[in-house]
């Protein structure tokens, strides 16, 4: 906890901490709330998924031709990351689709930061471990989009070209750098963070119930059993 975001912090430098799990619904909530970027990692998905990883598994001792595709065009992780914004501009789970059409429904358009915020209410009233953590998260997630740029070479050939200038002027070099946040932008992540909110809230839920089940099934067996054992005399 203190490594992501806890009240004893201490970040030195560029770094990143990862969280990896094939069972996230069991992981704590106020833990899991602190990973601002959430990937769902489900395996090949499409046809070029599956030719790319048969290729790539198959491997190159053979002289079978490969045929009509780029092999690992799809997998390229510009337009990979591309892609999985854009099929976030809408949400993907169904509590949060529910929450998305009310919306629309009711207020039209999603286009001022009051409609943001009255869209983020919605969210937190369907799924109320939807916190203020999830907006921060959200907004550092746009913010970082926004300034993922690429810095000059030339601002580093030289110490003065960059390095030895004040901190006004680094600034504003920096600044010119910056892309827009739009409202797209923000659309995508919100949708992004809760639909991750709310699948872990549908397996959790799913888990639980499984267990309940399994459990019930366990408790006739054991009902069985006594009877059996009252029977015969042993119980």
């Amino acid at each position: 906890m203190e490594a992501f975001a806890g009240a004893s912090t201490v970040v030195r430098g560029n770094c990143t901490f990862g969280m990896f799990s094939n069972y996230p619904e069991n992981v704590d909530d106020a833990l899991r709330q602190r990973a601002g970027a959430r990937w769902l990692v489900d395996g090949p998905q499409t046809e070029e998924d599956y030719i790319d990883i048969f290729a790539l598994l198959i491997g190159k001792n053979h002289t079978i031709p490969l045929g009509e595709h780029q092999l690992f065009a799809n997998q390229e992780i510009k337009r990979a990351v591309g892609i999985s914004y854009e099929k976030h501009g809408r949400p993907e789970e169904e509590g949060l689709v529910a929450v998305w059409e009310r919306f629309e429904k009711e207020r039209g358009r999603i286009e001022t930061l009051a409609d943001v915020g009255a869209y983020l209410h919605e969210i937190k009233l369907a799924e109320p471990r939807f916190t203020g953590r999830a907006i921060k998260n959200i907004t550092d997630a746009v913010k970082m989009r926004a300034m993922d740029v690429e810095l000059p070479d030339d601002w580093f050939a030289t110490p003065e070209a960059f390095m030895h200038k004040g901190y006004d002027e680094k600034k504003a070099m920096i600044a010119e750098l910056r892309g827009p946040v739009t409202m797209e932008m923000i659309l995508q992540e919100i949708n992004r963070y809760a639909d991750s909110e709310f699948r872990y809230a549908d397996k959790s839920d799913e888990a639980a119930v499984n267990e309940i089940i399994r459990r019930e099934r366990q408790r006739e067996r054991a009902i069985g059993a006594i009877e059996a054992m009252k029977r015969e005399g042993r119980w």
